[in-house]
């Protein structure tokens, strides 16, 4: 018997025979390294080669995307034209009115300097450009004692981390003082695209790698056309060479120089030997199609309208006022109404937002009219009745009247009572 682990037994010449377990043996399971990894690291999200599968294609990083014009077009126009208009502060009261909010410390830092020595707009579009290149775009908001923000910081967009602990988020960076940081999602402005959890930002270059791969792999082969790698002629050599070691020795020095981007282009040739330019193949024709077919899938990833672009060839629908609505309806709103409900989170706090603050771009002055228009819509709102003639005036940069705080009816709703009716009798 057993007693206390301890095998305990009368004395006999009985020998104890002690019960041994059989070994565990994990069955061999499949290992994966960095230098050759197995297919199932990749996919549950582990790759971090930002790329289109297929490994021919271009690897597709921001950096590479800015090298593309078509790319950087798209970004430059849509970060240029939101950091351009005014981003005001509003309270939506009980009612539905809307009113202007002024006086709050965010207004300061979102339309004059967001940090010392840095203005607002400067901010606003590198951390709009970084988002729509990246998909993710960071910027330190801290708040003092009593919880007013201090200053909007740009932070190095490849050197900030996010880190999780459950639902909470948390930013390790390094600040503009050189510090190094750990701040929690309250104190970051953190813009992000295509989150599928609401947080991992995705670049929509990489999203759509395998096309953007394609885009990136025809301007290399139109570049390297262009600086003569791929050399469109054929050689002719002659028969004054001692032996064929000469003449191949001599068709590598004339093909090396052919095909070498840092070469003058000046062949030094053999009394009898001879270069023959080719013109432009129908296979250099399709790519360069292709490439204008590579502005379009680009401009629609971005949802950018070919006008923006100079994308010209396939007309316009009405003039450039039609254009400038159609741009701001299917390119700017989208991007702007995701960049204010995420900047509101970070810069209001959330007794600030249920109170009915938002912010909101103000895009009037994308579509600015010209003097004539502005005074004939300001004169129908007048009389219409919209407006008093001191708000009319207000809009135009005039000084108040004399009795300009009253609405002027319409002509069509005034009635003297004082005077007869004509053909009727008292």
């Amino acid at each position: 018997m057993r007693f206390f682990g301890w095998d305990i037994a009368r004395g006999s010449d009985e020998t104890v025979v002690q019960r041994v377990e059989p070994p565990v043996m994990a069955a061999a399971a499949e290992t994966s390294g960095t230098a050759s990894p197995q297919p199932w690291i990749t996919e549950i999200g582990w790759s971090g080669r930002g790329g289109p599968v297929n490994k021919r294609l271009p690897r597709v990083t921001p950096q590479r995307g800015e090298q593309h014009g078509t790319v950087f077009a798209c970004c430059n126009n849509i970060a240029g034209d939101l950091s351009k208009v005014p981003l005001k502060i509003w309270e939506r009261k009980g009612d539905g009115q809307e009113v202007r909010v002024r006086d709050h410390p965010a207004a300061y830092l979102l339309n004059v300097e967001a940090s010392d020595g840095v203005p607002a707009k400067i901010m606003r579009f590198a951390l709009v450009y970084a988002w729509a290149l990246r998909g993710n775009s960071f910027a330190y908001g801290p708040r003092d004692g009593g919880g007013e923000l201090e200053m909007i910081e740009l932070i190095d967009q490849t050197a900030c981390t996010p880190l999780r602990a459950g639902r909470s988020r948390f930013y390790d960076f390094t600040d503009g003082a050189g510090v190094q940081r750990r701040a929690a999602s309250r104190s970051m402005v953190h813009l992000r695209y295509l989150a599928l959890d609401g947080w991992a930002g995705r670049s929509p270059l990489q999203v759509a790698a395998e096309s953007v791969g394609l885009a990136f792999a025809g301007q290399e082969s139109a570049a390297r056309s262009v600086s003569g790698a791929h050399a469109k002629a054929f050689m002719k050599l002659g028969d004054h060479y001692e032996d064929d070691e000469a003449r191949s020795r001599n068709a590598r020095r004339l093909k090396e120089h052919l095909t070498n981007p840092q070469s003058d282009g000046i062949p030094v040739l053999g009394p009898d030997d001879d270069i023959k330019s080719l013109d432009l193949t129908a296979a250099d024709q399709e790519l360069l199609a292709s490439r204008k077919f590579d502005r379009e899938q680009l401009a629609a990833i971005y949802r950018m309208p070919p006008s923006k672009l100079q994308m010209l060839e396939y007309g316009v629908k009405a003039n450039g006022e039609q254009q400038a609505i159609d741009y701001l309806t299917d390119c700017l709103l989208h991007w702007s109404g995701l960049a204010e409900q995420t900047l509101a989170l970070s810069i209001l706090t959330r007794g600030e937002r249920e109170r009915g603050l938002f912010l909101r771009h103000d895009f009037g002055a994308l579509l600015q009219p010209t003097i004539k228009d502005q005074i004939e819509a300001v004169t129908k709102a007048v009389g219409g009745p919209v407006y008093t003639p001191d708000e009319g005036r207000a809009k135009l940069g005039l000084p108040p009247t004399k009795g300009g705080d009253k609405m002027n009816p319409a002509p069509n709703m005034t009635r003297d009572d004082s005077k007869d009716t004509k053909g009727k009798d008292k």
